[in-house]
């Protein structure tokens, strides 16, 4: 059984930071891209980033410079760090794993239950 559990959401004021965790299980997610999207009320999911087997990150232009994600294939966990929030970042950010590196979220067949993050302004 496949899983894929974050954590680390929560409230922030802007300008701070944030570092979310997502867990995977129920196989070795080591040759997996592993990608975090966030949705927020009344939008469509969005892209936030991912990183390739081989380390190799992708960014959305809206969080570049300023989010960092990183893989510790030991723990088959990901890690997003997030500094300099913006009350824009506010979302329900989701975790996802699949075989192709890619910012559509259908290329992802695995999700996570997403975590909730909030930046106050």
């Amino acid at each position: 059984q496949v899983q894929l559990v974050e954590s680390g959401g929560g409230l922030v004021q802007a300008g701070g930071s944030l570092r979310l965790s997502c867990v995977a299980s129920g196989r070795t997610f080591g040759a997996y891209v592993r990608g975090w999207f966030r949705q927020a009320p009344g939008k469509e999911r969005e892209f936030v980033a991912f990183v390739t087997s081989g380390d190799n990150t992708n960014y959305a232009d809206s969080v570049k410079g300023r989010f960092t994600l990183s893989r510790d294939n030991t723990k088959n966990t990901v890690y997003l760090q997030m500094n300099s929030l913006k009350p824009e970042d506010t979302a329900v950010y989701y975790c996802a794993a699949g075989l192709i590196p890619a910012s559509h979220s259908g290329e992802y067949p695995y999700w996570g239950q997403g975590t909730q993050v909030t930046v106050s302004s």
